[in-house]
């Protein structure tokens, strides 16, 4: 079963089962080592390449670098999807950590905080963390923490906006800036695409 279908739209914490995590954990691992050995054998067989084009022509050489880029080309997909089967991977250790505590997370609020976040939001929450080898508290604490991060982001987004604004209209009241110029400055999409970008 793919992580979509055990953790989409409609599924809650709730819902998914230890053995439906665990049984997608090893599936994932060993998912995990295929690409890795795909990995390895690709950058093999590129320093193999390599050797062929010392004291070669200069056709052979081209040609030995054309099949070298190739190479490369596919084993940076390689590498794609090796990165987000290792976040998957992550996820779903978390998830089973957590579902391995469910009575106890229950008895201190948290489990009604997993739940009532939105499944995107918690499969990246879940991501940011490693629950690996901690005790409860430590556990506890980790998620509470992830919990408290996304709220002073979310409210730090929320002043600088607001500060943004309060500036603008201000200069704008003063007669210091145009109407138009300022709202494109301030509220434009552009504006966010942009920032977004240079993140």
């Amino acid at each position: 079963m793919k992580i979509r279908d055990m953790f989409g739209r409609k599924n809650t914490i709730e819902k998914l089962s230890l053995r439906e995590l665990q049984a997608e954990e090893i599936r994932l691992r060993n998912r995990l080592e295929r690409l890795k050995k795909d990995i390895n054998q690709i950058e093999k067989r590129k320093k193999q390449l390599f050797q062929e084009g010392i004291g070669a022509d200069k056709l052979k050489k081209k040609m030995l670098a054309q099949e070298i880029k190739s190479l490369d080309m596919e084993q940076k997909l390689k590498l794609k999807d090796f990165t987000t089967a290792q976040k998957q991977y992550t996820l779903i250790k978390n998830l089973i950590i957590v579902k391995k505590y469910e009575k106890e997370l229950r008895k201190t609020g948290v489990w009604e905080k997993l739940n009532s976040v939105e499944p995107e939001e918690l499969e990246q929450a879940l991501i940011k963390i490693n629950l690996d080898g901690k005790e409860f508290d430590e556990m506890v604490d980790s998620l509470n923490r992830v919990f408290e991060m996304e709220v002073a982001e979310f409210e730090e987004t929320e002043d600088q906006t607001e500060r943004e604004l309060m500036k603008a209209w201000s200069q704008v009241e003063a007669g210091e800036a145009d109407v138009e110029d300022v709202a494109e400055k301030v509220v434009s999409i552009d504006r966010r695409l942009e920032e977004d970008e240079e993140l």
